[in-house]
């Protein structure tokens, strides 16, 4: 009998055991199968910085199973925390104005209370999924805080960001909500970063610039030969693919290329997620022409890029993450037929 549907039959074996009749002096009635209702032992955490879509995150997170920690975002000498704040405008005036926009880990001690958290819900295990580290430290904040509980934790470094990190955290929830043990969550997370990639377009390298992310060299060739590249995540670190001389022709081989990927996988396999930041109109439309062409793919999921990401991308960014379908998150408990009255 699949996973899924044991705890709906155990409801009814329940309610049909309850109106039958009582049995006659002397006898015994047999006894029902038991359907075992799958027991969910291992808690996810991440970062905002894996775009989960709310609605998404909701679903999951009211028992535990899935935990997003927000990441702190600095504009000037204001501190505010994604998901916590609507920061989204803020960091738009910012950028266009030049005032200063950067990006922290959360701290060890956030990481910790989630940890206790779990083990005070009856979890058994914790795994948490973060953005690369070479992008930044929060996977070591995740590391550190593990040492300070008694809870297992294994944490994993995703090499990735957006909704590529996004899409293997939902993979680990689906493993876990399976009743899957964590070396099968973090196995089921790092299959999906496997086949995940990011390809992105930014206006301007300067911002990457300003936050580490690109060296200063590459910032000012951009700036002077005024070249648009494409870049993608690979290895954890961001890396030019290719440089083009105008916006126009950026978005279109930012389009070409994550195409021909979701072409060449499985069909009906490939998921497509686009990022965009200030500019939903260029998202929606690339969407639009991606669906066009990949007729057997489901619509791409469309977002604003976590501000974490935004902070350090710019205003205008495009992004596209090509993925693959993975197993659908069921809540067994969501799964009850109603109670009749």
């Amino acid at each position: 009998m699949p996973d899924r549907d044991a705890a709906a039959w155990l409801w009814l074996r329940e309610r049909l055991a309850a109106l039958r009749p009582a049995p006659r002096p002397g006898t015994q009635p047999s006894p029902a199968p038991v359907a075992p209702a799958v027991v969910v032992r291992t808690a996810v955490v991440t970062d905002s910085a894996s775009a989960l879509p709310p609605d998404w995150v909701r679903s999951c997170a009211g028992d535990g199973r899935l935990t997003v920690i927000p990441m702190p975002v600095m504009v000037g000498a204001e501190i505010y925390g994604e998901g916590e704040d609507d920061i989204t405008e803020t960091i738009a005036l910012a950028l266009a104005s030049g005032t200063s926009v950067k990006t922290s880990r959360p701290s060890p001690g956030q990481f910790e209370q989630v940890f206790l958290a779990a083990e005070r819900l009856g979890y058994k295990s914790v795994v948490s999924i973060h953005i690369s580290g070479g992008l930044s430290g929060t996977a070591d904040a995740a590391r550190l805080a593990a040492t300070r509980v008694t809870i297992p934790v294994e944490v994993l470094d995703s090499s990735t960001v957006g909704m590529a990190l996004g899409m293997g955290v939902q993979a680990a929830v689906a493993a876990a909500a399976a009743g899957s043990d964590t070396t099968a969550v973090v196995a089921a997370a790092a299959a999906q970063f496997a086949r995940t990639k990011v390809y992105f377009y930014v206006p301007s390298l300067e911002q990457l610039r300003r936050g580490g992310r690109i060296g200063a060299a590459a910032s000012l060739l951009g700036t002077m030969f005024a070249i648009k590249p494409i870049l993608a995540v690979d290895d954890g670190k961001i890396i030019p693919l290719e440089k083009v001389r105008s916006a126009a022709k950026a978005v279109a081989r930012l389009e070409e290329l994550a195409a021909a990927d979701a072409a060449s996988r499985p069909r009906g396999q490939a998921r497509l997620a686009v990022h965009h930041f200030g500019n939903p109109a260029e998202a929606e439309a690339l969407a639009a022409r991606l669906s066009a062409a990949l007729p057997s793919c489901p619509p791409a999921q469309i977002s604003s890029l976590p501000a974490v990401l935004a902070a350090h991308a710019g205003l205008g960014v495009l992004a596209v993450i090509v993925g693959e379908n993975g197993p659908t998150v069921r809540n067994p408990e969501s799964e009850l037929p109603a109670a009749s009255t």
